[in-house]
């Protein structure tokens, strides 16, 4: 019961929303890591709605701690005839965790096509040897990660990230449960672990059907501003092919 799949397909309904439990294996200190509790947002939004366009951005407060037993619920704000909007919020027993705004959105014919950034690395080799996280930080054993042998700047996190257990999830929420994998790209700053917290975090997907080959994504966090306690960063996913599909904000509160 502890891969994502295994969680969302747990999920029952309540009269306001749904009914989860995030098990102790997704935890990031007394927290559930916020990419597993946003794709659980996302997931009651497109409950909420089955027959919306494609998730185009999300914006996420991480207002609590959320542990065991939760509950999703999700609201249509607004649905025109390009875009819906959807809040989801996730509480738990400490009260409201996480609040959630996705912004769906159907392809519009545009004469605008302007594309850059490839990938700066290549994904790993067949035969790379893998990282599977560490004991102490339980939700980083739900993932493979690989670090490119490219030179990444100070404040810098460059890695390829796939989840270990993929199997039968949403490519959307796949991908934004991956999304958030990476640490504070400050912490490098500090030269070893520290007690940090996301505050928010925006996401914008580049291409309405996120794909890639083998689960792999590469993420970038970067950091050019870190003082008082506070560090934003900007952040960028690219998929196997060296193309970007997400471009991320993130504010991180750092104690230490």
């Amino acid at each position: 019961m502890n891969s994502l799949a295994d969680i969302i397909a747990a999920m029952t309904p309540t009269a306001d929303g749904w009914r989860a439990t995030i098990p102790d294996a997704w935890l990031q200190g007394r927290t559930a890591y916020g990419g597993l509790s946003s794709a659980l947002a996302l997931q009651a939004a497109q409950r909420r709605a089955p027959d919306m366009p494609p998730l185009r951005s999300a914006q996420v407060a991480f207002v609590g701690p959320l542990a065991g037993d939760v509950t999703v619920a999700a609201t249509l704000l607004r649905r025109g005839r390009n875009a819906a909007f959807v809040q989801a919020d996730v509480t738990g027993n400490a009260g409201l965790g996480l609040r959630a705004t996705f912004v769906f959105m159907r392809p519009i014919e545009s004469r605008v096509d302007h594309r850059r950034g490839e990938a700066p690395c290549p994904p790993p080799p067949a035969d790379a040897a893998l990282l599977r996280g560490i004991p102490a930080i339980p939700f980083t054993q739900q993932f493979e990660m690989f670090d490119p042998p490219v030179e990444a700047g100070p404040a810098e996190w460059l890695r390829w990230i796939r989840l270990a257990d993929r199997t039968g999830l949403d490519p959307t929420i796949e991908l934004l449960a991956v999304a958030d994998a990476l640490p504070p790209a400050a912490l490098k700053l500090l030269g070893g672990p520290a007690p940090v917290s996301s505050m928010t975090w925006l996401l914008n997907l580049l291409d309405p059907v996120p794909a890639t080959t083998d689960g792999w994504w590469l993420l970038r966090a970067r950091t050019d501003h870190a003082a008082a306690g506070n560090s934003s960063q900007a952040m960028t996913i690219w998929n196997a092919a060296g193309q970007p599909i997400a471009e991320q904000m993130q504010s991180v509160a750092i104690f230490g």
